[in-house]
Parts: C-alpha cells; sequence; structure tokens
C-alpha cells in the first residue's frame, strides 16, 4: 500500500471518530436539545442572561418545520462541498498538465541549436507600409 494511501485512511479514520465520540460518550444528554444547533444555543444562552433582549432582525425566510430546515441545510452543505471538491479537482488537473506544457515550452525554446529564425520579408518599398502594399 502506498504512502499516500495510507495518509488519507488515517484521515478519513480520524474524521469518522470526530463524529462518532460525542454520540458514543454521550457528550450532550445533560441537554433538552442534545444536538440543537449554535444559534439555538445561543438564543438560549441570551435570553436566560437578558429576558427582555429583543433581536435586531429577524430572519428572511423561517422554515415551516424542522425537518424543511434540515433538508435546506444538508443542500447547502452538499452544494458547499460540491463547489470545494471541484476546485480541488480543478487544480489538481492544473498541476497534472502544468509539467507537459512546460516541457513541450522547454523544448519549443531550445530547439536545434544550428537552425537560425527565418528572416522578415522587407515591404515592397520603403516609404510604402505593409497594409498599402496588399492592396488594402
Amino acid at each position: 500500500m502506498k504512502r499516500s494511501t495510507k495518509i488519507n485512511l488515517l484521515i478519513v479514520l480520524a474524521v469518522v471518530l470526530l463524529a462518532a465520540l460525542p454520540v458514543v460518550f454521550g457528550m450532550g444528554d445533560h441537554k433538552d436539545k442534545p444536538f440543537a444547533g449554535a444559534d439555538t444555543q445561543a438564543e438560549t444562552a441570551i435570553t436566560e442572561n437578558d429576558p427582555g433582549y429583543q433581536p435586531w432582525f429577524s430572519p428572511l425566510y423561517e422554515p415551516p418545520s424542522g425537518e424543511i430546515e434540515s433538508g435546506l441545510f444538508a443542500l447547502q452543505a452538499a452544494l458547499g462541498a460540491g463547489v470545494v471538491g471541484y476546485m480541488f479537482g480543478v487544480k489538481r488537473t492544473r498541476r497534472r498538465l502544468a509539467p507537459e506544457a512546460s516541457d513541450t515550452a522547454d523544448e519549443a525554446e531550445s530547439g536545434p541549436a544550428d537552425v537560425s529564425p527565418a528572416p522578415r520579408p522587407a515591404p515592397a518599398s520603403a516609404t510604402e507600409s505593409p497594409v498599402s502594399a496588399s492592396g488594402h
């Protein structure tokens, strides 16, 4: 097994452990809603500290149920992951194609040493411009 494959498997294992450990050890069991979002937890903390607090603004769209809100959040996460994955793919493809492009550029620049560049053709007369010499 290649070294990069081992590193990738270790990274995947670490991510799975980070996701599973809070569930396995019951880290949110003492709360009413153990897996509530940070917004909900912040709102609860603010209203406990200052019951008369009025928010500065309200959400533009309030989903009718928690399931729809979770679905929209999952859709947002999937779109973000797609954009990030696309960008990684573009970077990888550019990096993979870059050596090929630089190899062909090096060959074109170096070329055979005994060949000199072709001379430019002179205009029809010294006073004529190339545009008028072509008849346009």
